[in-house]
């Protein structure tokens, strides 16, 4: 098994200030966003990274506006 040196694209530990959208607003993207991608074709390497990429982002929104919510 061969591993390689990487750097992330971001660090999850600071966000750097990122705007936080609205829990309800969040919650309705998540779920289009999910809708969406749900057609993906499992095949296609590049389809699958793109509802990836899409899934993370309206993931990482969601619980960003929980948190918000919950305070912390």
């Amino acid at each position: 098994m061969t591993t390689t040196d990487y750097s992330p694209l971001g660090d999850p530990e600071d966000d750097g200030g990122r705007w936080v959208p609205p829990l309800d607003f969040a919650l309705d993207r998540a779920r289009d966003t999910l809708a969406q991608q749900q057609a993906a074709n499992i095949y296609d390497n590049r389809a699958m990274l793109g509802a990836a990429v899409h899934l993370e982002i309206a993931l990482h929104d969601l619980l960003a506006a929980l948190d918000k919510k919950a305070g912390q």
